[in-house]
């Protein structure tokens, strides 16, 4: 038994989940780890194991279910938490993942993404929590950044100077184009974080999972994860029936918001490129290339707006397309680079 496993059987010992039977859930990009507990009388939990030595802290997650949970959106419940040796005892919300119900039944494909779009105009109509860290003009450009200092130089090609002119470009671009950043966005909002309830009412009838690393940052960052998805095709049209959706239910100008939608888009796709070069190079995870094409044809449609201009030129003679010289060449550096 190892010390780990050791202090979660104490935990558990201490919950209405001290009899249940444990089976491994699933885990994610991060460090945590998740297991279904199943009581004697057949109910389920789930275990939320994030180690503090890997830098995992189970607090923001605990704060942000409990606002999420208080305007009426989906988050598991905490009955359980154990904040220094990071567990959390969580409601279930099941395995029905927006990503499995849309291939078990592609007629729900619209009804998921409305729903969805409904619970983000929910959580923008609500006062953020007040202490936020923005996701401003600084930080975003520091993210995109990231397809330099991460996908150019796994291309094998110079990236400091690169990166660092990247940052600066992108810092004003954003500074000039997108207002300051008012509502929660919890960063990681896609068909594989997202649960159908149905059984629920309204915006409720969406489960949420990972909004741990919310920040404060603009209406349309979270659309953008949804509708331009690393990891599964979104068709063109449901994209185009969500973001009008948006803008007719809250009111938005469209030509505005169209605007900072390919301009957020652009961004996180940059970040994901990089961040997925950094999964395989540094963490040793080279599955995450394999959906490089995908984002990249997101990025390379965002372009095409107007509002990318200042740095269309810079993108695409900086950064060569994925193809499958360079997708290899990605993963022949898997967990190759020694330090961040």
């Amino acid at each position: 038994m190892t010390d780990r496993t050791a202090l979660i059987d104490t935990f558990l010992q201490g919950t209405i989940a001290k009899d249940a039977q444990r089976a491994l859930l699933a885990g994610d990009a991060s460090n945590r780890r998740y297991e279904r507990l199943t009581q004697p009388d057949g109910t389920t939990l789930v275990l939320m194991d994030a180690p503090p030595e890997k830098d995992e802290d189970v607090r923001p997650f605990v704060k942000i279910a409990e606002y999420l949970s208080g305007i009426g959106l989906s988050a598991p419940q905490i009955l359980a938490q154990d904040s220094e040796h990071g567990f959390l005892l969580l409601e279930d919300l099941g395995d029905d993942l927006f990503a499995r119900v849309v291939v078990t039944d592609p007629s729900l494909e619209t009804t998921l993404y409305t729903a969805a779009t409904e619970a983000l105009i929910t959580l923008h109509a609500k006062e953020p929590p007040s202490d936020l860290a923005p996701y401003d003009s600084d930080v975003m450009a520091e993210m995109a950044a990231l397809a330099w200092q991460w996908y150019r130089r796994g291309a094998g090609l110079p990236y400091e100077a690169e990166a660092e002119a990247a940052y600066l470009a992108f810092k004003t671009l954003f500074a000039e184009k997108l207002p300051a950043p008012n509502v929660l966005i919890q960063r990681d909002y896609h068909a594989e974080n997202l649960l159908w309830l149905p059984k629920r009412n309204g915006a409720a009838k969406v489960g949420l999972l990972d909004f741990q690393d919310a920040m404060l940052g603009h209406p349309a960052y979270d659309l953008v994860s949804l509708l331009q998805d690393a990891r599964r095709d979104v068709p063109e049209g449901v994209e185009t029936d969500m973001i009008r959706h948006y803008v007719t239910r809250t009111g938005a100008d469209a030509d505005t918001f169209s605007a900072a939608y390919h301009l957020l888009g652009a961004q996180r796709n940059l970040r994901i490129i990089g961040v997925f070069a950094r999964l395989s190079m540094y963490f040793g995870k080279p599955h995450y290339i394999d959906f490089l094409p995908r984002v990249w044809g997101y990025l390379m449609k965002d372009l095409d707006h107007p509002a990318l201009a200042p740095v269309a030129d810079l993108i695409k003679t900086d950064l060569p397309a994925p193809d499958a010289a360079l997708m290899q060449r990605l993963k022949d550096q898997c967990a190759t680079v020694p330090t961040l």
